[in-house]
C-alpha cells in the first residue's frame, strides 16, 4: 500500500547515499587518503625498527616506543624521534614528547597525531595522560568509517572513548571540495556507542547557511540511532506551506519508530508515524497519517496500514495486510502521481496458511474498503468472510509418475449493506456460500526431450444463496468432468562457429474436453474472463474463478524457439506463437459484454510474443493478439529499452487494447557530463489525446552532495484534473542514516533506472 506524502516537497534532507562516479569519472577520494601525517620524521620513525622500547607502568596499560630517551634524576623523561604511546587501541604519535613524572602525563609542543578505532586527530601540540586522555590543539580530525573529516579549535579524547571538540567544522566532502559544512559550537563523540552529538549547529551549503539546529545527533558508523532527522520544507497549491521535522527512535536492534509530523498551512498538522519490528518468527509494520480537523476539507483525515507475518510453526503462517482511509478524496489530496490518485479499493486481508510436501490449506478473511464511491454497488468486489481452501498432491510409482489429489474451497460471499444494496435493475445483490470440490487423477512424465501429462477431474460446485431473484433456486449446483492431455517436445542444436549458442524448438499441444453445462442460473461472485495470453491458452478453464467453467472441445497449439548461451544458459532471444482450435464452439458466457466469448468461430485469436534480452545493451518485448476473422489486432504491446549502464537508460513503449486504451511512453535517464544527468518521462493517451504523466529534470551529483530538480505534470484520474509542480531535492551525504531513498520515485517512473551508489 502506498504511503502518501505531499507532492512537490523541497526536501532539505540528508541520507547516507554516497554518490557514485559515472564511467570514466575518477572515484571520490576519501578524507583518509588526503590526510597528512604528523611530519615526515614521524612517518619515517614508524617504518623504522624500534630499538629502545620501555614501559612506564601506571597500572600496566601504557606502552611507549621511541628512538632515544633522556631520563632526568626526578624521573622526568624526554623522548625524541618517532615517539609512539599506546593505550589499548589508542595511539599517540609525535616527533618529541616530554613525560612529567609528577603528573604521569606527556606534553607535546610540536606536531601530534592521535588515533583510535573511530577517529584520527592531528594538531600542533597537546597533552596525553593514561587517566586523562589526549588534548590536541588546532586539530584536524577524520572519521574513516564515514569518509568524514573536519577541524576544531581543540579536541579532548578521554580513555573512556568520549571525544569532545570545540568550535567544530564537519563535512563528508573531500579536502579539495568543501561544498557543505556543519558548523557547531561543540561536538561530542562517544566512540564506544559510535554516536556524535553537536550543539548550536548550522548547516552551510556553498557558503550559504540553509538551516540552524540547536541540537543535532548522528551515528559515527552505519548503525541506526535515535534522533531528529533533517527537516522537509515545501509547498503545494492545495495544502500551502509544508514543514516536517521527523524523529527516529531506535527502540531495539529489532524494533524502531519514526514520528513524522507534517505541518500544512492550509490544512493543519498531520501526525504521521511508522513503527516496525522483527523477531525470530514474525515481522510487522504499522504506519499511519492522522490530520485532525483538516481546515480545507472540514473533517479529520487519516490513513492507516498494517502488515504482519507470523511463522507459527515451520509449516503454519499467519499474514495480516490491512488498511483504512478516512474519506474517498484522501488519495486525491495526498497521493502523488496518477498511480496513487486513482486508488479504487483498500484491501483488508488475514490469511492462515499451512503447507507441507503434499498439502496446501488456507483460511482467509478478506474485505475491501471502496474508495471510488461512483462505482455501482454491483461492480464492487465481494467480501470473503471466510474463505477456506484445501488442496493435496500425491505421487505413486517411479519418479511419482502417477498423480492424484484434489482442490477444494468453501467461501461465504458478503457485501456491506447486503440487505439494502441493489443492482442497476433494482434487484437485491445476491450473497451466499459456495462450495467447490475437484478431485483429480492423472500421470506426469517429464523426460529430457519431451513431456506428457494427462489429467481427469470431476468438479462439483454447490451454492446456498440469499437475496436470489424470485423464481430462481436458492441452492443451484453444477457437476461436470474435465479431461486434458498436455504434451510437448524439446529439440536442441548447437549453432555458431564454435557451438557457443544453442537453438531450441519446443512445440506444445493441449487437448481439453469439458462438456457443456448451462450455468446461467449460477451467480457471479469472483469470476472474470482474463485477457488472452500464452498462459491462458494452456489453462483448463478460460474463466478465472469457480462461478463459471468453460465448455471445451479444443486443441491449443504453441511453438517456442529460444537462442541460449551454451555454457551459461543465458537466454538471448525467445519467440512464441500460439492459438486454440475449437472442435465445438464455446457456449458458456458471463453476463455482460465483458464476459462474452467469440461464437461461430473455429479458432481463438492468435497470440505471439518476442523477447530480446540483453543483446548489446538492448532489450525488446513484443506482444500481439491478432483476430484472424476480422484481420485486426485486438491487443498490442511493445517495450524497447537501451541500457548501457545502471544510470543510463532509454525506454520506448506502446500499449493498445481495442476499445479500452492506446498509450505511448518515452522515458530515460542519461548522463550528459560526469556529474550531470538528464531525466525525462512522458505517457500520452492517443485515445483521449492528453498527457497522463510527464516530467523533465536533471540531477547533479558530486562526492558529497547531490541536487535533483524535476518539473512534473500529471493527470489525477479520479478527478480528471491536471496537476503541475516542481520537485527539488538536495542531499548532503553523510549527515543522516535513516530515511526514504530519494531515487525511489525515479526507479518506478523510469523503467530500468537505478542510480549506482556504492559506498566510497
Amino acid at each position: 500500500m502506498l504511503k502518501p506524502r505531499p507532492p512537490y516537497l523541497l526536501l532539505l534532507a540528508a541520507s547516507v547515499l554516497a554518490s557514485a562516479a559515472h564511467a570514466g569519472e575518477p572515484s571520490c577520494p576519501t578524507s583518509a587518503s588526503k590526510a597528512p601525517a604528523a611530519t615526515a620524521a614521524t612517518q619515517a620513525a614508524r617504518e623504522a625498527k624500534r630499538d629502545v622500547p620501555f614501559k612506564i607502568d601506571p597500572g600496566g596499560k601504557v606502552e611507549i616506543q621511541t628512538d632515544s630517551v633522556i631520563i632526568q634524576a626526578n624521573g622526568d623523561t624526554d623522548a625524541q624521534g618517532g615517539v609512539t604511546v599506546k593505550q589499548g587501541d589508542r595511539e599517540i604519535h609525535a616527533d618529541d614528547a616530554h613525560f612529567d613524572a609528577g603528573s604521569n602525563g606527556f606534553t607535546v609542543k610540536g606536531p601530534i597525531e592521535y588515533q583510535d578505532s573511530v577517529v584520527k586527530v592531528t594538531g600542533t601540540g597537546g597533552r596525553y595522560s593514561p587517566t586523562g586522555g589526549a588534548d590536541v590543539n588546532a586539530a584536524q580530525f577524520e572519521l574513516p568509517e564515514r569518509s568524514a573529516r573536519g577541524s576544531a579549535k581543540s579536541v579532548t579524547a578521554a580513555p573512556n572513548g568520549i571525544v569532545q571538540m570545540k568550535e567544530v567544522q564537519f563535512t563528508t566532502c573531500p579536502k579539495e571540495d568543501e561544498s557543505w559544512k556543519l558548523h557547531a559550537g561543540s561536538l561530542t563523540m562517544d566512540t564506544n556507542e559510535r554516536v556524535a552529538t553537536g550543539r548550536n549547529a548550522t548547516v552551510e551549503f556553498e557558503g550559504v547557511p540553509i538551516f540552524y539546529l540547536p541540537w543535532a545527533s548522528f551515528p559515527l558508523g552505519d548503525q541506526r540511532k535515535s534522533g531528529f532527522l533533517f527537516p522537509s520544507i515545501g509547498s503545494s497549491s492545495s495544502s500551502g506551506l509544508q514543514l516536517g521535522i521527523p524523529y527516529y527512535w531506535n527502540i531495539a536492534p529489532n524494533a524502531d519508530f519514526t514520528f513524522d509530523p507534517l505541518y500544512y498551512s492550509h490544512r493543519g498538522i498531520d501526525l504521521g508515524g511508522d513503527a516496525r519490528y522483527m523477531t525470530s518468527n514474525q515481522t510487522g509494520e504499522l504506519s499511519w497519517h492522522y490530520l485532525p480537523n483538516d481546515q480545507r476539507f472540514g473533517q479529520d483525515r487519516s490513513f492507516v496500514t498494517l502488515r504482519q507475518t507470523t511463522e507459527l510453526t515451520d509449516d503454519l503462517r499467519l499474514r495480516l495486510d490491512a488498511g483504512n482511509v478516512s474519506d474517498p478524496h484522501y488519495f486525491e489530496d495526498f497521493g502523488q502521481g496518477p498511480e496513487t490518485t486513482s486508488v479504487a479499493f483498500v484491501d483488508r486481508l488475514a490469511i492462515l496458511s499451512y503447507r507441507d510436501d503434499h498439502w496446501r490449506v488456507n483460511a482467509l478473511a478478506q474485505q475491501y474498503q471502496t474508495i471510488d464511491t461512483t462505482l455501482p454497488a454491483a461492480d464492487r468486489p465481494y467480501a470473503q468472510l471466510p474463505a477456506i481452501s484445501a488442496s493435496s498432491d500425491y505421487g505413486l510409482g517411479p519418479e511419482r509418475f502417477f498423480r492424484y489429489g484434489f482442490d477444494s474451497e468453501v467461501v461465504d460471499f458478503t457485501r456491506d449493506g447486503s440487505g439494502t444494496a441493489t443492482t442497476a435493475a433494482g434487484l437485491p445483490l445476491v450473497t451466499g456460500w459456495r462450495i467447490d470440490v475437484r478431485p483429480r487423477i492423472g500421470f506426469d512424465y517429464d523426460a529430457v526431450a519431451y513431456f506428457i501429462r494427462s489429467s481427469f477431474a470431476w468438479r462439483y460446485t454447490q451454492y446456498e444463496l440469499d437475496n436470489n431473484a424470485p423464481g430462481t433456486s436458492r441452492s443451484p449446483s453444477r457437476t461436470l468432468p474435465i479431461a486434458s492431455l498436455d504434451t510437448g517436445l524439446r529439440f536442441e542444436r548447437l549453432v555458431g562457429a564454435q557451438g557457443v549458442r544453442t537453438l531450441t524448438l519446443e512445440p506444445r499441444l493441449l487437448y481439453l474436453y469439458v462438456p457443456y453445462r448451462n450455468q446461467d442460473s449460477l451467480p457471479v461472485f469472483d469470476t472474470a474472463l482474463p485477457d488472452l495470453n500464452l498462459v491462458e491458452l494452456f489453462r483448463t478453464n478460460r474463466f478465472v474463478g469457480a462461478d463459471r467453467v468453460g465448455d471445451a472441445d479444443q486443441l491449443s497449439v504453441g511453438i517456442t524457439s529460444r537462442l541460449l548461451d551454451t555454457g551459461s544458459g543465458q537466454q538471448f532471444i525467445a519467440a512464441t506463437l500460439g492459438q486454440t482450435y475449437y472442435f465445438e464452439t464455446p457456449r458458456v458466457q458471463l453476463p455482460g459484454p465483458a464476459g462474452t466469448v467469440p461464437v461461430d468461430r473455429s479458432s481463438s485469436d492468435a497470440v505471439a510474443e518476442l523477447q530480446l534480452t540483453a543483446y548489446k545493451h538492448w532489450n525488446v518485448n513484443l506482444g500481439l493478439q491478432w483476430d484472424p476473422e476480422a484481420n485486426r489486432s485486438d491487443r498490442t504491446f511493445v517495450q524497447l529499452q537501451y541500457k548501457p549502464a545502471q544510470d543510463s537508460v532509454v525506454n520506448l513503449a506502446y500499449r493498445y487494447q481495442r476499445g479500452q486504451l492506446e498509450q505511448g511512453e518515452v522515458s530515460g535517464a542519461w548522463p550528459v557530463t560526469r556529474s550531470l544527468d538528464v531525466l525525462a518521462r512522458m505517457v500520452y493517451a492517443f485515445d483521449t489525446h492528453e498527457g497522463l504523466d510527464r516530467f523533465l529534470g536533471f540531477q547533479y551529483h558530486s562526492c558529497c552532495w547531490s541536487l535533483r530538480l524535476l518539473g512534473r505534470r500529471y493527470l489525477r484520474t479520479s478527478t480528471g484534473r491536471q496537476d503541475t509542480g516542481v520537485l527539488l531535492q538536495l542531499e548532503l551525504n553523510g549527515l543522516a542514516s535513516v530515511g526514504s531513498a530519494p531515487d525511489s520515485f525515479l526507479g518506478t517512473a523510469i523503467r530500468g533506472y537505478s542510480r549506482s551508489t556504492p559506498t566510497p
